[in-house]
Formats: structure tokens, sequence, C-alpha cells
């Protein structure tokens, strides 16, 4: 392992994230490496880690090579791996960007959720293409405490149950996963978002995400929630032929969502690069084993 490490620290509406670029994948990040530099006390401090790879030089993104050259490795807060992560996309595009690797313009990122479609703008808000929403059948409900709300299965990639509820203070703190039931409709956990109405197509949540806890924002689960607000709403593009769109306030800020009639969902909002610096090697080896 190098002694010299570089490190930045990045937020899209303050989901944070520790980013490594490491573009021929020579950095060893296991689990306990990467929940170590999330730390908030004893670390960086981040809701997850993204690990920036050339497409080539990973053996989960050379198949994707051709279509993006750079692979966004995402890791949970815990170390955990995560198939997607809408807000650290737009942050991963802005650090190419700060890096010189990419301009203003489109760019593909490959992600384990497939290859996303990128567009940095010239005010600095960010649009990622995040795909098709799917809505498995079924029935699901959450539970806070001794409240019990049903929920949309909305699958951005990542799976997500989303609750409409009356006062976002009726969720707690969010520290700990939600319940959920059946078990099955969420085999490998779940991102749990709690919604409110603001005004007509303008909504607000609250989310629990896999693997950190209750976080400042989260882009594939603001898509989950205006696609669920939509259906809710009698809004469906591929029936109506018409573009809807959903504002999503987020504790950190406000998301844009866009589904189309072809089914493909846009988020677009803000993503800042706030400081660089190096990660002590012999450090990181340490809280490695």
């Amino acid at each position: 392992m190098s002694t010299r490490i570089a490190f930045l620290k990045g937020h899209g509406t303050e989901n944070d994230f520790v980013i490594v670029p490491d573009p021929e994948n020579a950095v060893d990040l296991p689990p306990t490496a990467v929940a170590a530099l999330c730390d908030r006390r004893a670390g960086i401090g981040g809701d997850g880690l993204l690990h920036i790879v050339r497409s080539a030089a990973h053996p989960e993104a050379k198949d994707m090579a051709a279509e993006a050259e750079w692979f966004m490795d995402y890791r949970n807060g815990d170390g955990s791996i995560a198939e997607m992560c809408g807000n650290g996309v737009r942050v991963f595009a802005r650090y190419l960007q700060h890096a010189g690797h990419v301009a203003e313009g489109d760019l593909a990122v490959a992600t384990r959720g497939g290859v996303k479609s990128v567009h940095i703008a010239k005010d600095g808000d960010v649009t990622v293409g995040m795909g098709k929403a799917l809505l498995p059948e079924g029935d699901v409900r959450v539970s806070v405490g001794e409240r019990s709300w049903p929920a949309r299965n909305v699958n951005m990639g990542n799976p997500h149950a989303v609750a409409f509820v009356d006062d976002l203070a009726h969720v707690g703190d969010l520290f700990s996963p939600p319940p959920f039931s059946p078990a099955s409709a969420y085999p490998d956990g779940v991102n749990v978002e709690f919604v409110v109405d603001r005004a007509p197509r303008h909504v607000a949540l609250r989310v629990h995400e896999r693997g950190a806890g209750e976080t400042r924002s989260c882009g594939t689960g603001a898509c989950a929630v205006a696609v669920a607000a939509a259906r809710r709403d009698g809004a469906d593009p591929a029936v109506t032929g018409a573009a809807v769109t959903y504002t999503v306030d987020v504790p950190g800020g406000t998301l844009v969502i866009t589904e189309r009639p072809d089914g493909e969902i846009e988020m677009t909002g803000p993503a800042v690069i706030v400081a660089e610096g190096e990660i002590d090697a012999e450090w990181l080896e340490t809280v490695a084993r």
C-alpha cells in the first residue's frame, strides 16, 4: 500500500462522502477500512465512500469499460457494498470535473446498478439519469415504535419502501432500521423513506439508508418518493405521455425529479467538493485488520 493515499470530501444536498481516487484499483479498501474512514469521530466522516476507479481496472466494471471510462465503486458508511447512490453519482461527477478528467456537459458513469448518464451544467447543478423504477407487487408495511404505515415498494437499482405520513416527527430518530413486513419483500434490507406533502407535486422526506442510518439526503430515495407520489396522485407518464416532475425536499436541500414517458428518471441537484488531503496509510492498515 502506498504511504500517501489521497482523499477528498464532498456532499450532495448534505449526503456526504469520503472520496478516494484510485484509477488503477490499487488501494485495498476492505469493509473495516471503509467503516473507519466514514466514522465521524475517529475517521474522516461520511455517509459513504466513493472509490473512484477506471472501469477497465475493476473486475466488476470491465464489461462496462467501453461505455464508461470511470466506475463508482460505492460503499455504505458501514463498509457494505451498495448497488447505487444517486447523490454519490453527482459528487462522483463533480470530482471528475474537479480533477480535470471531464468538463461541463455529458458523461457516462459505471455503477453496480448499470451505466448512468450524467450532465454537468454551467450553473453547477448535476443531472443524473437514474434509469427506470421497478414497482414490485405486494403489500409492505413499515413501523417506528407503536406507529405503522403501508409503504410502496420501489426499486431504483436498490430497494426502497416509501411511506406517506402525517408528520415527519412521528418517525423518531431513524438511527435504527425501521422494521418492515413481510421479511421476504427485502431479503437484503431496505432504504425507508417517510414522506409528507408540501404543495402540489412538492413533497419532503426523511430517510433511513440501509447501512448508514438517517442521512441528510438520498438520491435514489428521492426518485423512489417521486414515483410513489406520482402513482398515488394518479400520474403515470407511461399512460399519459406527459413527463411529471416533483420537487423533493430532503433535510440537506432540494432535489428535482422528473419521470419521462419512457420511464427514465432524471435527478437534478447540487454537488460540492469541500476539502482534500491525505490518509495516514499506517493508520488505515491498522484499522483494516
